[in-house]
């Protein structure tokens, strides 16, 4: 089986984005895949129905990619805050049950958090509880900011102290006139104080672009292979 869980130290990397991107790649490449988002806050409500933006913004870029969720506020606040706002608690045996079935079915499936490993969930849960009982290995989303590095260490070394597995960093949504300098630095210090690897390298996307665009950018610009821990022959040809 083929599973990440795809996170990010605030709201603002794009992991959406790259859950998008990954996720199309390995349709593109044969793998069954499903995105399943446990926790969905800001949902939308269209026509009197509640919605993922997230989980529509997936089936945008590929609408054969499976896609499914297990809770879905309203609320944009912290999940915590949102279930008790909502008077609906959350359920992490109910989360793992679903997780379990639904990689019963398919060859690969992305999990989309919906916020930082630390954020709390439940009394006395939070987000990394969470990924390490369902025994998923983590991919850190990256945007080149000033304050990127501190918010990636600080990230990456409570997931090393809570022991969960972290296969790599990507670093997304490079302009081009992103200070060469900063560019630099990043990939390079989080690979330093941290002995996890950058996977990838994603650059900017002028709106408007197609899913092979972001696809594209994927195959070039991430070590698929890494991401996943697999040989994919198909990137072979």
């Amino acid at each position: 089986m083929l599973n990440l869980y795809i996170t990010s130290s605030n709201h603002k990397e794009g992991k959406t984005f790259i859950t998008a991107g990954i996720a199309a790649t390995m349709q593109s490449l044969g793998y069954s895949t499903c995105v399943y988002k446990p926790i969905q806050t800001a949902g939308i409500e269209i026509n009197g129905f509640m919605q993922s933006p997230d989980l529509t913004y997936i089936k945008t870029i590929d609408p054969y990619i499976d896609t499914h969720f297990s809770y879905l506020f309203k609320s944009d606040m912290e999940p915590l805050i949102a279930s008790e706002l909502e008077n609906e608690p959350i359920d992490i045996e109910l989360i793992n049950s679903e997780y379990q079935r639904i990689t019963g079915v398919s060859d690969c499936t992305i999990l989309d958090g919906d916020s930082g490993i630390m954020s709390p969930l439940a009394a006395g849960c939070q987000t990394s509880d969470l990924i390490k009982h369902l025994q998923v290995p983590l991919l850190f989303i990256v945007t080149p900011r000033e304050d990127s590095i501190n918010d990636t260490l600080l990230s990456i070394y409570t997931a090393q102290e809570k022991g969960l597995e972290i296969r790599g960093v990507i670093i997304n949504n490079i302009y081009d006139n992103c200070p060469k300098n900063l560019l630099n630095a990043i990939p390079r210090v989080i690979e330093e104080y941290t002995n996890v690897k950058i996977l990838g390298l994603v650059p900017h996307l002028q709106t408007g672009f197609s899913p092979e665009d972001l696809i594209t950018s994927v195959l070039n610009g991430i070590d698929i292979e890494s991401v996943f821990n697999v040989k994919i022959e198909k990137l072979e040809l």
